[in-house]
């Protein structure tokens, strides 16, 4: 799962598609969703999922950035939706119970539940 987070945490996208990705997760429902966009009859759990979306959406950027004629915008904000919705289920690592005490951990993890105020251009933000 390192690796997964490692690759997650490196990612970086352009704005407007992380935005777009953002803005359409709230819809994100994994049974329909994750099923049509990897063609499978069962969704996988989510640390196959994440490694299958992260593949595929590697490609995508790379079709993106060559200007690949059939790239295809919706597919990519598609595939990033998916990504951040598996991402987020995901079991967080418990932090040390001495380093969550004080008002700067609760600064901390108010400010990154924000949307708002999480990085526009990384994935695995939010």
């Amino acid at each position: 799962m390192t690796d997964l987070a490692r690759r997650l945490s490196a990612l970086r996208r352009p704005r407007l598609l992380i935005r777009a990705a953002r803005f359409g997760l709230a819809e994100y429902d994994r049974s329909r969703d994750l099923r049509r966009l990897l063609r499978v009859p069962v969704a996988p759990g989510p640390l196959r999922a994440l490694a299958i979306l992260i593949d595929e959406e590697a490609r995508l950027d790379g079709a993106r950035q060559a200007g690949d004629p059939a790239y295809r915008p919706g597919r990519h904000v598609e595939m990033l939706i998916a990504l951040m919705g598996e991402a987020r289920l995901l079991p967080r690592p418990q932090p040390d119970q001495a380093k969550a005490s004080g008002i700067s951990a609760l600064r901390r993890a108010t400010n990154a539940s924000n949307p708002s105020r999480m990085p526009a251009s990384s994935a695995g933000g939010s």
